[in-house]
């Protein structure tokens, strides 16, 4: 599904030189890498502030832990999507609050959303799946009027721009309160190892997420906060620092396979192919198609014969998993991601996928799909 290896020998010298650097350095934690990385990605992305930390779902529990919640304060987040956002929340003593997506960006759907929102609603967590940013104009309008606190989850639509109805077009990830990120191996920037980080142009709570990270100190042995232990370690700043540098021409490698895909199964029975939302580019963390009368389980045996991975995220929706069946949601009452999850299916997307290997997913799949209809 991800060629790390062959991304690794594009850029294996400077990545090389980096490691050596630190290890030169003999400091491996807190090293000034680390604040540098930060520069760097806060300048790329157009915003104030970023703080890394240990991974992507450590951000999401200290951007919680900054906004000075409640036990019972509800966060709203979408059902289709992967359990960082409602697992952080339910940690916390938080009651995770779920609403549908909707079918075509598998994006958080507004009108569920504002059905969703109660006078205990004090954060939503729109995450822009798959690649391409929800709909931010009209979540910010929604949580402006009502007070609440936007908290984007951008790990995986790092380097989208979004345009807002101003006509002014911004990264993802720097239009809410807060915003958080992954850079676990997979993720379009991605390091060797776990990271994460926030982002916000608030200077005081970008005071009070750094605080966190490091047990709550903003100097060193007085604790104002109780915090945690999550930092970013020096080694995967100074890779994730060459990495940045490539990450537009990832971008476009993404793209360019996605219009591949896009061209070649367009149109062919059964098939849907992605769609592009008129307000985001699409950075394609995942090229995830939708299946109709396709045997999913059928097209994923004859792929795997082939030697070609597929995924399925996700095959359950989050209200049904054990863990969050105490929420007391009925098992039939998110109709979109509970289809989502039975239909969809996500092709081999990374940087490395040249013409040929294109050639052949999309061969194979025209094989099956003719072949059984």
């Amino acid at each position: 599904m991800v060629d790390l290896h062959g991304q690794y020998q594009r850029i294996k010298p400077e990545i090389d030189q980096a490691i050596q650097r630190v290890l030169d350095s003999a400091v491996f934690v807190k090293g000034s890498e680390v604040k540098e990385f930060e520069n760097e990605l806060a300048q790329y992305l157009g915003i104030k502030h970023v703080i890394a930390c240990g991974n992507g779902t450590d951000a999401l529990q200290i951007g919680l832990m900054a906004l000075g919640l409640r036990p019972g304060d509800e966060v709203i987040t979408p059902n289709f999507t992967f359990i960082s956002t409602v697992e952080v929340s339910a940690l916390l003593g938080l009651k995770p609050v779920l609403v549908d997506v909707e079918p075509g960006t598998f994006n958080i759907d507004i009108r569920s959303l504002e059905k969703a929102i109660t006078p205990r609603t004090k954060v939503i967590i729109p995450v822009h799946l798959f690649g391409q940013c929800a709909n931010m104009d009209e979540i910010l309008r929604i949580a402006n009027e009502k007070g609440i606190i936007v908290f984007e989850d951008v790990a995986q639509a790092l380097s989208a721009d979004c345009t807002l109805k101003s006509g002014k077009t911004v990264k993802a990830g720097t239009m809410g309160h807060m915003a958080s990120t992954s850079f676990f191996p997979s993720k379009n920037l991605g390091c060797f190892g776990d990271g994460g980080a926030m982002m916000t142009n608030d200077s005081g709570l970008a005071s009070t997420l750094a605080a966190i990270t490091h047990h709550g100190m903003r100097k060193r042995y007085y604790y104002d906060l109780t915090g945690v232990n999550s930092r970013l370690d020096t080694m995967q700043a100074a890779i994730l620092r060459v990495k940045l540098k490539y990450l537009n021409d990832y971008t476009r490698s993404r793209r360019q396979a996605a219009d591949w895909y896009d061209k070649a199964l367009k149109g062919l029975p059964g098939i849907e192919i992605p769609e592009r939302s008129p307000f985001s580019t699409h950075v394609f963390h995942q090229y995830t198609l939708k299946l109709d009368k396709v045997d999913r389980e059928g097209i994923m045996k004859h792929l795997e014969a082939k030697g070609i991975p597929s995924m399925i995220y996700y095959p359950v929706p989050l209200h049904v998993q054990q863990a969050f069946l105490y929420l007391g949601y009925p098992e039939n009452g998110f109709p979109v991601s509970g289809k989502l999850c039975s239909s969809v299916l996500s092709l081999p997307m990374h940087t490395e996928l040249d013409a040929e290997q294109l050639k052949y997913i999309t061969d194979s799949i025209v094989e099956f799909v003719t072949r059984k209809s």
